[in-house]
């Protein structure tokens, strides 16, 4: 049996309904709140496609969305670049690949704290409803961004901006900050099994 989610939030759930209780016990909402932030780590496959996810949803609200992507380079040709062009969505593909296949880690270091300048830039605005920052965790893993100064650009970024994080191995720092955190965990994974990566699925 699922746990029912009245009974946990509501212990006490026939007083409620007597009109005893006015919140949850345990569980208050911040209704004056203008804006979230999500993160999607773990080694698991979806945490950008869940992002992208959003991304449309927000669209489809009438927000003015922008997408910075600090690992993938321009030269690939995905799926959801193609719609976002499709929607006017804004979108900065800033990255250089793979760090395995590069050939110049000084120029690809450069290229990630070029994304990260943009990103802080964009979270400062004012003019936007959501920011997907996709792949931001890795600038942090390899030492390219201060932990730090993305927790404070995050934290104090414009009011209304939502913002979405994406990649593997997020800090706890910026865990602390966030207000839903999700961890992909890998069951299975076709690339397991020999199969390569599949236009429409992974890209």
């Amino acid at each position: 049996m699922f746990p029912d989610p009245v009974g946990r939030l509501y212990p006490n759930s026939q007083a409620r309904a007597q009109g005893g209780l006015d919140e949850p016990i345990g569980h208050t909402i911040d209704m004056a709140r203008k804006s979230i932030v999500l993160i999607n780590t773990g080694d698991g496959k979806g945490k950008s496609s869940a992002a992208f996810g959003v991304m449309t949803r927000g669209w489809a609200r009438g927000w003015n969305v922008g997408v910075v992507q600090f690992l993938k380079s321009g030269k690939w040709k995905v799926g959801e670049r193609k719609l976002a062009d499709e929607l006017g969505i804004e979108w900065h593909t800033l990255g250089d690949g793979f760090t395995w296949e590069s050939t110049d880690m000084d120029e690809t270091i450069a290229k990630g704290r070029h994304a990260w300048a943009v990103a802080k830039e964009k979270l400062q605005s004012g003019e936007f409803n959501l920011l997907i920052l996709d792949e931001l965790t890795y600038s942090m893993k390899y030492g390219w961004v201060e932990v730090s100064e993305v927790v404070e650009a995050v934290v104090n970024r414009a009011e209304g901006t939502n913002v979405v994080i994406t990649g593997r191995n997020a800090p706890q720092e910026l865990i602390d900050v966030a207000d839903t955190v999700t961890e992909m965990v890998k069951i299975k994974h076709a690339y397991d099994q020999g199969i390569k990566a599949m236009k429409g699925i992974e890209f």
